[in-house]
């Protein structure tokens, strides 16, 4: 994922899916951590709904 588009995948999770920046850093973290996808660890955590996955897997999959 290119800078620019990691930039509007950031900006989708807050003003979409209404994610405190908090809760991305967090995710952020653990995918440093455990290389891990972002989408997936957000999940995991509790962060983000199954629907809300679907979305963001949407949203990638078009970006």
């Amino acid at each position: 994922m290119t800078n620019t588009t990691y930039t509007l995948f950031l900006r989708f999770l807050r003003e979409e899916l209404a994610l405190s920046a908090d809760s991305i850093a967090i995710a952020q973290r653990s995918v440093e951590q455990t290389q891990g996808p972002l989408p997936m660890l957000l999940w995991q955590y509790g962060l983000i709904t199954l629907h809300e996955l679907d979305r963001i897997y949407d949203w990638l999959e078009e970006a």
